[in-house]
């Protein structure tokens, strides 16, 4: 989280406390009408603050901010030239192959068959 947008929350809570506070002080004895639309206004301001700093941050993952690459690193020697579907022999590449809950799982282009690519022992 950026510095700004910290910087923005603590605001915005300032503004919903203060808020607060005119709309509870309307109610004393000494209180004024006028109060409760400053207080109304700064808690609107400061909620609304906080709508648009959570959405910025959404829209930052959308941009493709946030993206992961996982690079899969098999510690045999794999061949990828003869890797092949269990279920109809085709021809398996890295693109067919993607992790899913940290398992390496493949998903044949031809019959569409997927399953979690593993590794024999070598003994």
């Amino acid at each position: 989280m950026s510095a700004g947008k910290i910087i923005g929350y603590i605001f915005a809570a300032i503004l919903i406390f203060f808020g607060i506070l005119f709309i509870w002080a309307t109610f004393s004895p000494e209180g004024q009408i006028g109060w409760i639309i400053i207080g109304v206004i700064s808690v609107g301001v400061g909620f609304g603050l906080i709508w648009f700093l959570g959405k910025s941050k959404s829209e930052a993952t959308k941009a493709g901010e946030n993206n992961v690459t996982l690079n899969i690193d098999l510690p045999a020697n794999v061949n990828l030239d003869t890797l092949k579907c269990k279920s109809c022999g085709g021809a398996l590449t890295m693109d067919n192959i993607k992790m899913v809950a940290g398992a390496p799982v493949v998903t044949c282009p031809y019959c569409h068959t997927t399953y979690q690519l593993t590794e024999d022992p070598k003994w």
